[in-house]
Order: C-alpha cells, then structure tokens, then sequence
C-alpha cells in the first residue's frame, strides 16, 4: 500500500466505522460506547500515519499563514468558533422555533431519552458525552475537512456534512462552512478543537439543562 493510501485509510476508517456502527447497532447507551470505544482506537490507530509530514497537493492544510499565526491566536479562534457553531446549533430550535418553516425542538424528558443517567447510569452518560465530543468530532473533521475537501472540493464538503445531519440539514451546512473555514486557516487540528468545544457545549447543555432532544 503506498503512502497516500494508507492516508487516505487513515482520514477515512475512523468515521467509516463509526457510520457503520450507528447503522448496525442499537440505538442505546452501551451500543453509543462501543462506537465510541472503537473509533477512539481506530484514530489512535491512525496517528503514526497522520503525524508523518506528507505533502497535500489539492488543498494543504495547514496553510503557511496558519503556521505564523501564535498558538494562543489559534486555540482562542478555535473556542470561539465552535462556540458560535453551538450557538447557530441551538438557535432555530429553542429561540426562533416561532417564526415560519422553524419548528420549535420538541421537548424529550430525561426518562424517554436512552442517554440520560436513570436510564442508562452515569457512567453510560459520561462516556456518550465523552464519545461525542472528543472522538466523534475528531473523525468528522479527519473525514470531512481533509479528505472530502481533498476529494470533492469545499462545497461538496459542506453539502455532504448538512445531508449527514438530517432535518438539522441547514445548521449542519453552516457548521461546515465555519469548521472548514477554520481548517483552511489554522489547521485541522484547530478544526477538530472547535468541532470539540461544539460538541462538548451541547452535551452539558443536554445533561445539566435537560435538553435531550439535543442527542
């Protein structure tokens, strides 16, 4: 296998198995920790491959501004950008639900949801909240700001990110664009930290502010 396949293999099998699990286990707690578990492997598995130097010659990530650029101007852009992607994930649902073609979130108390601590326990709640955004997050952004980039282009990359998320489709689309945009400009590394503030944000809103039709 040359260099740029296992690459590729490396960008891709972390969220390929994690698809692949979503689709063939349950939708419960325990089947969430095993994806989670598997795919955390997957990309540790990864990181010999994805740590090596290799150039990209369709869309080089990091860029050379991006590497100029201190750490702290990059993580304080990265937190905030995924801040303003949680922001734009909630908003429709819980502040404008009541305008035209925005549904308000349907409310889903914590005994109906699978992932909350009296149905499942504490600790099948913290690994949910765990999984979703250090390792999810992380696949995503190998899968969808490298190698669809790479791939298709950005806006193949943002459209297929919206389809992913479902009736979410257009704040899936506008987290795209601002996670590709930050990967463009500070590296994927920087995109995977703001994809992990979102994620992380709409967990503890999920568990300490009852929002479970979040997850």
């Amino acid at each position: 296998m040359t260099d740029g396949a296992k690459r590729s293999v490396a960008l891709v099998a972390p969220y390929a198995a994690w698809m692949e699990l979503m689709v063939t286990l349950p939708a419960t707690a325990w089947a969430y920790a095993v994806r989670g578990a598997v795919t955390a492997a997957l990309l540790i598995a990864a990181l010999p491959t994805l740590l090596r130097q290799a150039p990209n010659p369709v869309n080089p990530v990091p860029t050379p501004a991006a590497n100029h650029e201190p750490r702290i101007t990059k993580a304080a852009f990265s937190v905030l950008a995924g801040l303003l992607v949680f922001v734009v994930w909630i908003a429709p649902e819980m502040w404008l639900g009541s305008l035209p073609g925005i549904p308000a979130a349907a409310p889903l108390a914590a005994a109906d949801s699978p992932y909350s601590p009296e149905v499942c326990g504490w600790a099948l709640t913290i690994a949910k909240l765990a999984a979703s955004a250090f390792v999810i997050s992380a696949a995503e952004e190998l899968f969808f700001r490298r190698w669809l980039v790479d791939f298709a282009g950005f806006w193949w990359m943002v459209a297929l990110f919206a389809v992913e998320h479902g009736d979410r489709w257009a704040v899936g689309a506008a987290a795209g664009v601002v996670y590709g945009l930050v990967a463009r400009r500070f590296g994927l590394f920087a995109a995977i930290v703001a994809h992990a503030v979102t994620n992380l944000a709409l967990g503890l809103l999920v568990v300490f502010a009852d929002h479970w039709e979040f997850w």
